[in-house]
C-alpha cells in the first residue's frame, strides 16, 4: 500500500510517514520508512517526475527501411490433423514486405517439392517481381543446414 501511495500520490517521505503513522503503523520511525523505500527499489520523487516528464513526449517513431515490392517472405504452418481427416495439412504462406500482399495455399506435404511448387505459383500470381525471398531455412526449403549424421548439403535442393 506504501508503495502504491508513494507513486500514485508521489508523496514525499514526511508526507508519506504521517500517512503511515494515521492509517498503518503509529511507531514507524522515518529512517524505517525510507529503509522499506530504498529494499524495494521505490522510485525517488525526482526519478517519477522524470518519468512523468517522459511521459508526456509523444513516442518517436521507430524508422523503418523502405522496401520495394517484391521481398517475399515464405513459410509453412503445420494445420492439427482432425479426426475425421486422413491425412495431414500444411499452410504456405508467403507475404510480401512492402505492401504486405499476401498468397497462401493449403497442402497436403511440407517436402521440398510442394515447397518449390508452391514457389512457382507465387511467381505467377505475384503482382511484382519477386526480388529476394526470406525463408526460415527448414528442410523444405534447403539442404545447406543440416545435421552431420543426416547427409551432407548437395546445393541442389528443389527449392533452391
Amino acid at each position: 500500500m506504501l508503495i502504491a501511495a508513494r507513486e500514485f500520490l508521489r508523496l514525499g517521505l514526511d508526507d508519506l510517514l504521517v500517512v503511515v503513522r494515521e492509517f498503518l503503523h503509529l511507531r514507524l520511525s522515518r529512517f524505517g520508512l525510507h529503509r522499506m523505500l530504498k529494499r524495494r527499489e521505490v522510485s525517488t520523487l525526482t526519478k517519477l517526475a522524470r518519468q512523468d516528464a517522459a511521459d508526456d513526449e509523444p513516442p518517436k517513431p521507430k524508422p523503418f527501411r523502405n522496401y520495394t515490392p517484391g521481398f517475399v517472405h515464405v513459410d509453412i504452418k503445420h494445420f492439427p490433423q482432425m479426426p475425421d481427416e486422413e491425412r495431414k495439412r500444411y499452410l504456405y504462406v508467403a507475404i510480401d514486405r512492402a505492401t504486405s500482399w499476401v498468397y497462401l495455399e493449403v497442402r497436403h506435404s511440407q517436402s521440398a517439392q510442394e515447397a518449390r511448387i508452391f514457389m512457382k505459383r507465387v511467381l505467377e500470381k505475384a503482382p511484382f517481381k519477386v526480388q529476394k525471398v526470406l525463408t526460415d531455412n527448414g528442410k523444405s526449403f534447403t539442404d545447406r543446414f543440416t545435421r552431420v549424421s543426416e547427409r551432407t548439403p548437395s546445393g541442389q535442393h528443389p527449392f533452391d
